[in-house]
């Protein structure tokens, strides 16, 4: 990325500016990184002991997989899902709260004992997929930021830093060039005045 500049102070000041906030600004933008990436490794291994829990509470599903043809399924439902937000490292990402279920009223004596250990386990099931799914998004949300983030520390580190640099060096011997040759050239101005008077006396 060319930086466009010309050779005068007020360019000089302007891109001195910039240069202070950008070298002020990548460690904090590193710090961000740095923390992205610990919640990101964080946020993976959640995923994978949730992915472990659910494919427990599905085996135990499936040892009971003759019973579930009795089952009325009408008995649970999801009545709310509570969301939240939370913020990580100023990236927002949902936080499930809570899952609200409506559990139908039905005859103890009437139903198999098993019902209840049934319903119990559907909502483990249920909670254990609904949060995955939350841990799921909350992944992918950190990772994009994660990388956008990456990208402002090569850009800031390896591009914009060392091109201010590199304005501000052409910039400065430009200046000290100029003021050179004028000073030079007031010397010469001067030396032909001088024999100009000697001529003239």
């Amino acid at each position: 990325m060319a930086i466009k500049f010309q050779y005068n102070k007020t360019s000089l000041q302007q891109l001195e500016k910039q240069l202070k906030v950008r070298v002020r600004t990548l460690p904090i933008i590193k710090n961000k990184e740095s923390a992205l990436r610990i919640e990101v490794k964080r946020c993976k291994t959640e995923a994978v002991e949730l992915e472990k829990t659910l494919e427990s509470q599905i085996q135990t599903y499936e040892a009971m997989f003759a019973l579930w043809n009795e089952f009325d399924s009408s008995l649970i439902k999801i009545s709310d899902v509570h969301l939240g937000i939370k913020k990580i490292a100023g990236v927002r990402v949902p936080l499930l709260e809570n899952i609200d279920f409506e559990i139908k009223q039905y005859s103890l004596f009437n139903t198999p004992k098993w019902y209840a250990d049934g319903i119990y386990l559907l909502k483990g099931l249920t909670h254990t997929a609904i949060e995955r799914e939350f841990v799921l998004a909350k992944l992918n949300l950190l990772e994009h930021a994660r990388k956008k983030t990456t990208q402002k520390v090569n850009l800031f580190e390896k591009v914009q830093i060392p091109g201010y640099q590199d304005a501000l060096r052409k910039i400065k011997r430009f200046m000290e060039d100029e003021e050179n040759l004028s000073k030079s050239s007031q010397k010469i101005m001067k030396s032909h005045q001088e024999r100009r008077k000697e001529v003239d006396a």
